[in-house]
């Protein structure tokens, strides 16, 4: 009797080692299969990244291959258009719609292009104007504008800076 007690008590343990065998078993194949599937998305999310960069540099590049004629052009207008813009603005004080003499106009190109000392050449000056100069259908840029609300609210000073 003793024996077939010890057997069965045997059996129970083997049974029950069992039982804890494969719960551990099937905990551990949970987690790993977890680890696997969370590997898996971010290998799956880096490729379609990767994928999408190199697809839209190929659309990229080929938008360009059929439009680069047209780039080029719009390129070549632009720079004419500011050699243009460039060479008016120096020329503008000889220019019939100039109204000034072109001795009391200096030059200064940014932030506005002219300050005219408008009658100081011929000894009594009148008022002084600032001018931008604009082409075509440039306007102001927002230098050029801050520039124009500080004349029209007159906050335009006169100093003497001495050095001794």
């Amino acid at each position: 009797m003793d024996m077939i007690f010890i057997l069965l008590l045997l059996l129970f343990l083997a049974f029950l080692a069992l039982i804890i065998l494969l719960w551990k078993y099937a905990e551990l194949k949970g987690s790993i299969e977890q680890r696997a599937r969370r590997i898996f998305e971010e290998w799956k999310e880096k490729e379609l990244e990767s994928t999408s960069t190199r697809k839209a540099g190929i659309l990229f590049e080929e938008w360009k291959q059929r439009h680069e004629k047209e780039i080029r052009k719009d390129a070549v207008k632009k720079s004419r258009a500011a050699i243009a813009g460039r060479v008016t603005e120096q020329i503008a004080p000889f220019l019939p719609e100039f109204k000034y003499n072109p001795k009391d106009a200096r030059f200064i190109g940014s932030p506005i292009d002219f300050i005219v000392f408008d009658g100081l050449d011929e000894g009594e000056l009148r008022r002084i104007v600032f001018i931008e100069v604009k082409s075509g259908k440039s306007t102001l840029s927002r230098r050029e504008k801050l520039v124009r609300n500080a004349i029209e609210e007159n906050r335009v000073e006169w100093e003497i800076l001495k050095y001794a």
